[in-house]
């Protein structure tokens, strides 16, 4: 098969013609249909990320079709078409698995990362870590759900019924966000880049109550803010936006330092706190809910011979919505 491998963080991935992959127990080998690409990868290529497997396929929005069952695998079929997500693997035994918090086992792998991701043709994955896609989206559609779209519904979860909700980085998750935050009657703040106006027109069309620079205050306080842009410096800023009780999450897995900052921004049970990947109940919850709203995911195609174009744009700020890479275009 093709694959996009990374052979040395801070290096381009490199096409090549490697051998596909074969399942063990309780995997699956899936022929992959899409790719998205996510921020995440750039963490992992650009060396932000620490010990990543090396030589390592990056992605880990996937979208395809199962080619063939491992040894004790129940619940899926041939040609049945489902999504691989960012964590890939747990331990299943720790007490983090044990009390529903597997997003935090810290024995757990992660695809793209310390296992082949969907920069290539085939992939195999955990069958418990896969799941099924909605049929109202095509595979491109479907593919940023597996990471934008699960992050961000996890992100928006920590901010309880806040009805008026910041959002710092306005690209893929935020714009899946948004519809949520549409669906379920809450405003919308959308914080970009000064003078970014292709984010900005981005988010006035998804119906953004107020649009702003990330350096300037909204009109009015926010009950929460979440972070998706990796930018430490958005923190003490956000602290600032969000009234007293309110919320700042941080959606990212990598983040610049955060500045020093005043104990009088966090005072008045102001509650700073972070995102740590996803659990299979946020995967359930969400995949249900997007087909109801309808979540309309904004996506750019490239081939996969195109990753590096793909992850340039998305390095320098130049996509609107999610790229996303198809083998054998």
């Amino acid at each position: 098969m093709q694959a996009m491998v990374l052979d040395e963080p801070g290096q381009p991935v490199e096409l090549r013609t490697i051998p596909r992959p074969q399942p063990g127990p309780r995997q699956l080998l899936v022929k992959i249909a899409a790719c998205a690409v996510c921020r995440t990868d750039l963490h992992v290529i650009d060396g932000e990320l620490p010990n990543p497997d090396l030589p390592i396929i990056p992605g880990h929005e996937i979208v395809g079709r199962v080619e063939a069952c491992g040894a004790d695998v129940d619940g899926f079929s041939i040609g049945q078409r489902i999504g691989i997500p960012w964590l890939g693997w747990t331990c299943g035994e720790c007490r983090y698995c044990r009390n529903g918090m597997e997003n935090l086992c810290l024995k757990a792998r992660f695809t793209g990362y310390q296992i082949n991701g969907g920069y290539a043709g085939y992939t195999v994955a955990d069958a418990r870590y896969c799941f099924r896609i909605p049929g109202i989206y095509s595979d491109v559609e479907a593919a940023p759900l597996l990471c934008a779209g699960l992050i961000g519904y996890r992100a928006l979860k920590m901010t309880g019924e806040a009805e008026r909700v910041g959002i710092y980085g306005f690209g893929a998750a935020a714009h899946i966000v948004a519809q949520i935050l549409a669906y379920q009657g809450r405003e919308l703040f959308a914080f970009t880049r000064a003078g970014d106006v292709a984010a900005q027109n981005f988010a006035d069309r998804m119906r953004a109550a107020w649009v702003g620079g990330s350096n300037t205050m909204p009109p009015e306080e926010l009950d929460a803010a979440i972070i998706f842009a990796p930018v430490g410096a958005l923190v003490p800023a956000a602290l600032r936006a969000i009234r007293p009780g309110g919320t700042v999450v941080c959606g990212g897995i990598h983040m610049s330092d955060i500045p020093a900052f005043p104990y009088d921004i966090l005072w008045r049970e102001k509650r700073l706190v972070s995102v740590a990947n996803l659990t299979r109940r946020d995967a359930e919850e969400f995949l249900a809910l997007a087909p109801q709203i309808p979540v309309k995911v904004i996506t750019e195609s490239f081939s996969l011979s195109q990753a590096n174009v793909a992850l340039t744009r998305l390095r320098e700020g130049k996509l609107t919505g999610a790229a996303v890479l198809i083998p054998g275009k």
